[in-house]
C-alpha cells in the first residue's frame, strides 16, 4: 500500500504515540462517527455510537458492520487526542463533539 493510503492517528491514552491505519476506512468511520455524535453532553456510549454509525458506513468497507467496533474506537481515541471529541466522566463512558 502506498504511504498516502495510510493516515497517522493518535491515542489520547498514550500521548506521543502514533499509528498508521488505512486512510479509506478511517475516513469513512470518521465521517460516520461525527455524523451521529451529539455536540453536547451527555453524548453517546461506545455501544450506542457503534450501532448508530453502522447506518452511515460503506457496506463495501464494513460489510455487516464487520470490524466497525475497532475502527470506531480508533477514530474516537484519535479525535479525543486532537480535541474534537470529549469524554464525560460517566459510567459507562459517554462521548460528544466539541463545538
Amino acid at each position: 500500500m502506498p504511504a498516502d493510503d495510510k493516515v497517522v492517528v493518535e491515542n489520547i491514552n498514550t500521548p506521543g504515540k502514533t499509528s498508521r491505519v488505512d486512510r479509506v476506512k478511517y475516513e469513512d468511520m470518521r465521517a460516520a462517527y461525527l455524523a451521529i455524535l451529539p455536540s453536547q453532553a451527555p453524548g453517546l456510549t461506545h455501544d450506542q455510537a457503534k450501532e448508530a454509525a453502522k447506518q452511515h458506513l460503506s457496506p463495501t468497507l464494513f460489510p455487516g458492520g464487520k470490524t466497525s467496533g475497532w475502527w470506531l474506537k480508533t477514530v474516537q481515541l484519535d479525535l479525543e487526542a486532537k480535541g474534537i471529541v470529549v469524554r464525560e466522566a460517566t459510567k459507562p463512558l459517554q462521548f460528544h463533539q466539541v463545538r
